[in-house]
C-alpha cells in the first residue's frame, strides 16, 4: 500500500501535519501520516526519525503540491513583512539547506549565515 504512496513533505511535530493533512483531505486527495504515533510518545526522538511523514496519493501528488505551497508558511523579515526574491519578485521564500562548504561549517553550523531559497524560481540569496 505504502508503494503508492510518496512524501509530500515531513512535520517535526503531529499537530502540523494533521492540519495540512485535513486540508488536503477536504480537497479530496487521499493521504496517510508515518511514524505519527512514535512522534507523539516521545517528541525528542522526532530529529532522529525524520519527523511526521505526510505521504500522498501518487496520482494525486502534483495537485497536493499546489495546495501545500499555496497554505504552507513562508518566511517573513523583523517587521513581519513577507521577503520578496530579487529575481521574480514572489514571496513564496523558504530558507535554503545549509551548505557546510568546509569543517568549521560542519563542526559549528549555527555560524553559516541563513541563506534564503525561493520556492518559484528556486533562486537562493
Amino acid at each position: 500500500m505504502i508503494d503508492n504512496y510518496t512524501i509530500l513533505t515531513t512535520f517535526p511535530y503531529s499537530t502540523e501535519a494533521q492540519i495540512t493533512k485535513s486540508k488536503l483531505e477536504a480537497e479530496g486527495i487521499s493521504v496517510m501520516l508515518l511514524d505519527e504515533k512514535t512522534i507523539d510518545s516521545d517528541p525528542l526522538i522526532s530529529q532522529a526519525i525524520g519527523g511526521v511523514k505526510l505521504l500522498v496519493a501518487n496520482d494525486d501528488f502534483e495537485k497536493a503540491l499546489n495546495i501545500y505551497n499555496e497554505i504552507r508558511p513562508y518566511e517573513v523579515d523583523t517587521n513581519g513583512n513577507p521577503i520578496q526574491c530579487p529575481s521574480c519578485n514572489s514571496n513564496h521564500i523558504l530558507i535554503a539547506p545549509l551548505e557546510r562548504k568546509n569543517l568549521f561549517y560542519m563542526l559549528f553550523p549555527f555560524f553559516e549565515k541563513t541563506k534564503h531559497i525561493c520556492n518559484d524560481c528556486k533562486t537562493i540569496f
